[in-house]
């Protein structure tokens, strides 16, 4: 909710579409320095313990944010804030990749299942945070601050009562690797496993068109005549689309395999993302970000299945950190790119959309021609039955 809402907050203060771009360029930067030396770290600790910290932190600050807005620090304050929460984002986070490309490993060649499951939480996630941000909002930064602290206290003390009979991942080794070796590690397994750097460009440019548009989306449904907190009602709406969309897409790959499934989801991606920049009014546009989120729910599928299985289970956290890193890089980019041109948001989304489709088809040419190093797996563990059954 803490990502939506930050450009909410800040179009309400403001009312200016390039502080808006600014705040969230100014949100994901810290978030990324994170990542970087949160990578190699969190491994070493259980995901309860690193999603209680961070909650915990997120819970201080959000009242340390209530309290500066009460005394008149503005717009000040919600930045502040933003910086701080990007940044304890990033320890529960990645927890849970790791997590789940430990289960998917384990799950064979139901792994895409797994990764269904966790792109359906984040989904419901984004189906219920945005539209309580929009009503919240409605009375006020205030009110929606105290409920991100009372959620962030929620989620820490159900953390505290997870027991885990595994304390430790153990996916990185002792004594703790330094930074840039790490990232170094790191950014040799994307540059050694060619269809894992194919995916990180697929997610890269994905990343820049969703973040283009989630930063517009408030100052463009202000501009259609309607309050900002109306886009609200467009992120629960695709991310309810997107949640039909990734049960769908579990079952096609499960009959046609990754690829098709992950290409016929990006096409429609660029598609609808066009038809997002060209749309002359609320209800098109929201149709289109519907659409464009319910093909990128079964993109996240087919990606993240072929990421957990394309990382290799040592030097895990470095890869992981390397790659989330890379995908997330855009994100800022999508704010500076709103900031630099508030007045020509459409014009801004269409460059991006078309750059989108270039970059796709590109990418999934290269993921075509490594097919066999994502796909082979799933054809392995469901042999072995059938050969079983022979033999018997």
């Amino acid at each position: 909710m803490v990502v939506y809402a930050v450009p909410l907050m800040v179009l309400h203060i403001t009312g200016s579409p390039a502080w808006t771009g600014l705040a969230f360029f100014i949100e994901w930067l810290p978030r990324l320095a994170a990542i970087t030396g949160a990578g190699p770290l969190i491994d070493r600790y259980t995901p309860a313990s690193a999603a209680a910290t961070s909650s915990a932190l997120r819970a201080a600050a959000t009242a340390a944010a209530i309290l500066g807005l009460a005394l008149g620090g503005g717009i000040t304050v919600v930045l502040l804030y933003a910086v701080l929460t990007g940044v304890l984002a990033e320890g529960s986070y990645l927890a849970s990749e790791a997590l789940a490309a430990e289960a998917s490993r384990r799950a064979g060649h139901r792994a895409h299942r797994v990764q269904a499951v966790m792109a359906g939480v984040d989904q419901s996630a984004q189906l219920v945070g945005p539209a309580i941000g929009a009503v919240l909002l409605l009375a006020g930064p205030v009110a929606l601050l105290a409920t991100v602290a009372v959620l962030s206290v929620v989620v820490c003390t159900e953390a505290l009562l997870v027991r885990s009979d595994r304390p430790h991942l153990h996916l990185v080794t002792d004594p703790p690797p330094r930074l840039l070796t790490s990232l170094a590690t790191g950014a040799g397994v994307v540059r050694r496993t060619p269809a894992l750097a194919w995916l990180v460009a697929a997610l890269m440019v994905g990343n820049l068109v969703s973040g283009t548009i989630e930063v517009a989306t408030p100052v463009l449904v202000r501009s259609w005549g309607y309050p900002a907190s109306a886009s609200g009602v467009i992120w629960s709406t695709s991310a309810a689309v997107a949640l039909v969309v990734i049960g769908a897409a579990r079952r096609a790959v499960d009959r046609f395999g990754l690829y098709p499934v992950g290409l016929v989801g990006a096409v429609l991606t660029c598609l609808s993302a066009a038809a997002a920049a060209v749309a002359p009014s609320l209800w098109a546009y929201g149709t289109a970000v519907a659409v464009m989120m319910g093909a990128e729910g079964a993109v996240t599928v087919v990606l993240r299945t072929a990421r957990a299985r394309l990382i290799p289970q040592r030097h895990f956290g470095s890869a992981l950190a390397v790659t989330v890193l890379l995908v997330l890089l855009p994100m800022p980019l999508a704010g500076a790119l709103v900031a630099a041109a508030p007045a020509h948001l459409p014009g801004l989304l269409l460059a991006a959309a078309a750059a989108q489709a270039v970059a796709i088809g590109i990418s999934f040419t290269g993921l075509r021609r490594h097919r066999g190093a994502y796909e082979d797996h799933a054809a392995a563990p469901a042999q072995a039955p059938v050969e079983q059954q022979r033999a018997a």
